[in-house]
C-alpha cells in the first residue's frame, strides 16, 4: 500500500512562491507515475503536473512556465515548485501515484492519493 503525505502549502500574496512536498512510501518515487492535482471549491479536480516513470513531465496550460514538478528518489519525495502564484491557483493540492500502465490516463483519477495541502493566493 502506498502512502502519500503532502506539506508546504500556505497563504501567499500574488506573485509569491511555494514549494510543495509529497513524502511517499519507499519504492514509490520512480516506479510509479507521480502527479500533483488541485481542486478549488465548486470546481472539478484537475491535473496540475505529472511525471512518469521515465521522467517525462506534463503540465496544465495554466501553470506552464510557472510550476515545476520534480522528484528525489533517494528521499522518496515529490516536489512542486510553484512560482508567480496567482489568485486562481488557490486550491487544495493533492499528490497522487498511479501505476505506469495507467499513468493518470483518465485525467482525474489515480490509485493512491494524499490528504492534500491548501494553497491560498491573495
Amino acid at each position: 500500500h502506498v502512502q502519500l503525505v503532502e506539506s508546504g502549502g500556505g497563504s501567499v500574496q500574488a506573485g509569491g512562491s511555494l514549494r510543495l512536498s509529497c513524502a511517499a512510501s519507499k519504492n514509490t518515487i520512480g516506479p510509479y507515475c507521480m502527479g500533483w492535482f488541485r481542486q478549488a471549491p465548486g470546481k472539478e479536480r484537475e491535473a496540475v503536473a505529472t511525471i512518469n516513470d521515465a521522467g517525462r513531465t506534463t503540465y496544465a496550460d495554466s501553470v506552464k512556465g510557472r510550476f515545476t514538478i520534480s522528484e528525489d528518489n533517494a528521499k522518496n519525495t515529490l516536489y512542486l515548485q510553484a512560482n508567480t502564484l496567482k489568485p486562481e491557483d488557490t486550491a487544495m493540492y493533492y499528490c497522487a501515484a498511479d501505476p505506469p500502465v495507467r499513468c493518470f490516463s483518465s485525467g482525474r483519477t489515480a490509485r493512491y492519493w494524499g490528504q492534500g495541502t491548501q494553497v491560498t493566493v491573495s
